[in-house]
């Protein structure tokens, strides 16, 4: 297709669909997982110092790969010799010059390229945002106005493409760009202007985590590639390298994409030359693919290239809250900790942090892992909670115990039936993240039927197997027992009829002996009868005992 007809086809669309910039589009579908997004940053190496060689660059639309406009730009203002007019909110094919009219070749432009062609079925968008000469401070939001306002005028004129606020173009192209597809990570080039040191490197990573909060993302999944200066020839700033490459102790995933043996332009110490931007773009592919998750969704449609928004999946109806797997959890018996009721967040679960920081076993928040044994929930915090359905077979007493692990002896859950808590506050034994050990959770008397459970973190900390409820059996066992002994205190043993030892006990008197007697285990199980009891040493049998219920 043609740029001149896809910009007629892109118009038509925008008019059809009735939409004005970053508007949300409200539509009952989810991001294609297959169309992945990248945010490309900083200042000039970024922004496209690299020459545009039109016939490789411009010549026709680069397969898969997509940029979200940044800018308004008419054809004639924008460098090389595109036909294609842009305009700021909307997608386009990923034709250089990006990130402003007038510059050139970027390393996200072959970034893209490299990244299409490294994952078939994998659709590339870029949201381009970068500015030359600029300090790191253009792109904090605490910072960018003063720093504008003390800025150079060339500075404050490339600023304006973005409104003077760099920052904020981020966030609301990315708004806009995660309601078609999955924002991956970011790639970034700056640090000419403004060093490599400890307040520079704070502040890479807060206009990152502040991105990254304002889209509601999750740095534990959204990877940050830096890129070193220009280090051969002459050059200005390849000292400052080796800050750059700190930068790895800031970011959960960190890559670092080299300039070694990449040349400059020739004509300042500044810049890399075409080969240098092309070659840096792929380095920048090769670590982000040390990143992400690659994994390829067949079930996703292509993503349409023109109208991306037409690509997006359809959900899926939401959950009927339930128990998992259908029927409720059976007590007495093992509830397992993962299986919590169905349903999503503020119904079935409540967490903290945004996604399975253990990423196993179900897609939800909440974060399940696997130690070195089975599934468990695991990174509780004060406030959590998990529901379950459960069934009590019978009215009684239940033995409350749970496997549970952590490191400080503090982390803890209560447990309550129909919001009505039972038992004791559970608390971990303080044994490691690794060892998991039993606690006793008390006891807690049930009515038979169907219920909902509900395990609440009291204490941060805890990681959960499971939950146990056993049935106390207490409808067997000697209820009373009279003795017609008056012995002030001696060890007896307790006879059947046919002179069967069925246990012994220690008695100060008939109260105390009675009190014994309920407590023996190979006693309870008798539940009425006669039986004789005779003191140890004595050569004959005692009177009859008469057990009751």
């Amino acid at each position: 297709m043609s740029v001149e007809n896809l910009k007629k086809l892109m118009a038509v669309a925008g008019v059809a669909a009735g939409f004005s910039l970053f508007a949300v589009s409200g539509s009952n579908a989810a991001p294609n997982p297959n169309f992945h997004i990248y945010i490309a940053y900083g200042q000039s190496n970024m922004a496209g110092n690299g020459d545009i060689v039109p016939a490789e660059d411009q010549a026709k639309d680069p397969k898969n790969f997509l940029m979200l406009a940044s800018h308004n730009a008419n054809a004639n203002q924008r460098s090389g010799k595109t036909t294609q007019s842009i305009k700021v909110g909307e997608w386009y094919p990923a034709i250089p010059p990006m990130f402003h009219p007038t510059e050139n070749l970027s390393p996200a432009d072959y970034f893209g390229r490299a990244m299409v062609d490294s994952l078939p079925g994998v659709t590339v968008g870029i949201i381009p945002v970068a500015i030359g000469a600029v300090a790191i401070k253009a792109f904090d939001k605490d910072q960018y106005k003063a720093y504008f306002n003390s800025a150079e005028s060339y500075i404050k004129n490339w600023a304006k493409d973005y409104d003077s606020n760099p920052y904020q173009r981020i966030v609301d192209l990315g708004k806009k760009a995660k309601e078609v597809g999955v924002i991956k990570g970011f790639i970034f080039h700056q640090g000419e202007t403004d060093g490599s040191g400890s307040e520079w490197q704070n502040n890479v990573y807060k206009t990152y985590k502040d991105i990254v909060n304002a889209l509601e993302l999750d740095e534990n999944e959204v990877a940050f590639v830096a890129g070193e200066l220009l280090q051969e020839g002459n050059n200005c700033c390849g000292g400052k390298n080796a800050g750059i490459a700190q930068l790895k102790s800031k970011f959960k995933k960190f890559g670092l994409a080299s300039s070694k043996g990449l040349q400059g332009n020739g004509r300042d110490p500044y810049h890399f030359g075409r080969a240098g931007v092309i070659e840096l773009g792929k380095r920048y592919c090769s670590e982000m693919l040390k990143l992400i998750d690659k994994t390829i969704d067949p079930d996703a449609p292509a993503v349409d290239l023109v109208d991306p928004s037409k690509s997006v999946v359809p959900d899926e109806p939401p959950e009927e809250y339930g128990p998992y797997g259908d029927a409720p959890a059976s007590i007495p018996g093992t509830i397992e900790a993962e299986n919590y009721n169905k349903g999503g967040a503020d119904k079935a679960y409540y967490d903290l942090s945004k996604g399975n920081e253990g990423n196993k076993f179900r897609k939800d928040d909440v974060d399940i892992y696997q130690p070195n044994m089975g599934i468990v929930v695991g990174h509780c915090q004060k406030g959590e909670w998990l529901k379950y359905t459960v069934k009590v077979e019978a009215d009684g007493e239940y033995e409350i115990s749970a496997l549970v692990a952590g490191e400080n002896g503090s982390g803890s859950f209560k447990l309550y039936v129909d919001d009505k808590q039972i038992g004791d506050e559970i608390v971990n034994e303080g044994k490691g993240f690794d060892t998991f050990s039993e606690v006793s959770g008390g006891k807690a008397t049930l009515k038979a039927g169907e219920h909902e459970l509900k395990l609440e973190i009291a204490n941060d900390w805890i990681d959960i197997d499971y939950v146990e409820f056993k049935k106390v059996d207490d409808t067997n066992g000697i209820k009373n027992i009279r003795l017609n002994l008056t012995d002030t205190e001696s060890l007896f043993s307790v006879f059947d009829m046919q002179g069967i030892k069925l246990g012994s006990f220690t008695a100060k008197g008939m109260e105390h002996a009675v009190a014994l007697v309920k407590t023996d285990a190979k006693l309870r199980k008798y539940s009425k009868g006669v039986f004789f009891v005779r003191k140890d040493g004595a050569t004959h049998m005692a009177k009859k005992v008469v057990v009751r219920e």
